[in-house]
């Protein structure tokens, strides 16, 4: 029997970069059109930052600055050839890169914040160096060693 696999929504990371040509004002209707490319691809976005103007790391396309942006979202496999196609061809982004990443998991990270073990100090001994020890503990080992006849 062949095993049949459920056809669900990956998860998606999207960072993208706007050039520098636009104002600040004018990559908000940039950045909104690439929203509306995931919701139209049946995309459902679950995080949306803008990092802002950012020196890159070399020149691409002659320019030295641009404005990065991060989208998270769930979409089905076949939106992501479509995305993918209208990023290439769009003039206003410079580079993108879209990765496949694993869903966080909200509970299993607030039981892990609740379920902090409590911290005892320990009382450790002294390691024998750190020990002080006593004038006649000393005296007694040094002639002991010094009543040895086979020092050499």
């Amino acid at each position: 029997m062949s095993k049949v696999k459920k056809s669900g929504n990956s998860h998606y990371e999207l960072l993208y970069i706007i050039s520098n040509e636009y104002s600040e004002d004018e990559i908000k209707p940039i950045a909104e059109k690439v929203r509306t490319l995931v919701k139209e691809n049946q995309g459902e976005i679950t995080k949306d930052e803008e990092w802002g103007k950012k020196r890159l790391a070399y020149h691409i396309k002659k320019y030295q600055f641009g404005y990065y942006n991060l989208l998270e979202f769930d979409l089905p496999a076949l939106g992501l050839a479509k995305i993918e196609r209208a990023l290439r061809l769009s003039n206003e982004v410079l580079r993108h890169q879209i990765v496949r990443k694993d869903k966080r998991k909200p509970p299993k990270v607030r039981i892990m914040k609740e379920a902090k073990p409590e911290v005892k100090p320990i009382k450790a001994e002294l390691p024998a160096k750190e020990r002080k020890t006593d004038l006649k503990d000393l005296d007694e080992k040094l002639d002991k060693i010094l009543e040895t006849s086979d020092l050499l």
